[in-house]
């Protein structure tokens, strides 16, 4: 697997497997322990349809693993890990059919929105924990995230969610 460090947030890596396929089908590695330093303690499935945007959510001590095995996401992050008049913000796209893995560590804010019916699957270093979750508002004037759309379709918790202050955003480790 190539791993690249995402530019604007230390930690965040894009990872491209190298595919193995032939007129069977094919076969990738999705994650190497050995290659992130990271072990991760349970996996999630979460199918969205065409226009939601889930996020922006952040965690203390978690970090988050994120592969998309059907349909398109535009994936947000923004690195909250110090106070900043223009925190670093990173878009990037992960489409099933080019296969990535996004690694988000913990203090990154992330979101994503389904550009397509889209399936994710994402693992996760520690187990829930509500002291653990938080959010920030999606159209955070402050992050200026460039999403794709201007009227998502949110959950009532990513509805809300605040705005930036950095007074609330928890110190990190």
């Amino acid at each position: 697997m190539k791993l690249e460090p995402l530019e604007g947030i230390e930690g965040a890596v894009l990872g491209t497997p190298e595919v193995y396929g032939d007129n069977r089908g094919f076969f990738l590695e999705i994650f190497r322990e050995d290659l992130l330093g990271t072990r991760f303690v349970q996996a999630n499935h979460s199918h969205s349809r065409r226009g939601i945007l889930r996020g922006l959510h952040y965690h203390r001590r978690q970090a988050d693993a994120w592969y998309v095995i059907a349909g398109e996401a535009q994936a947000m992050l923004a690195d909250l890990r110090s106070p900043s008049p223009s925190p670093a913000v990173v878009s990037v796209d992960l489409v099933a059919g080019s296969p990535q893995v996004l690694y988000i560590p913990p203090g990154v804010a992330h979101g994503f929105l389904a550009t397509t019916d889209v399936d994710l699957i994402y693992w996760v270093t520690e187990y829930y924990d509500a002291s653990d979750e938080f959010g920030v508002a999606w159209d955070d004037p402050t992050l200026a995230a460039p999403w794709r759309t201007a009227d998502p379709i949110l959950s009532e918790r990513d509805r809300g969610n605040p705005r930036l202050e950095w007074s609330s955003i928890p110190h990190w480790p």
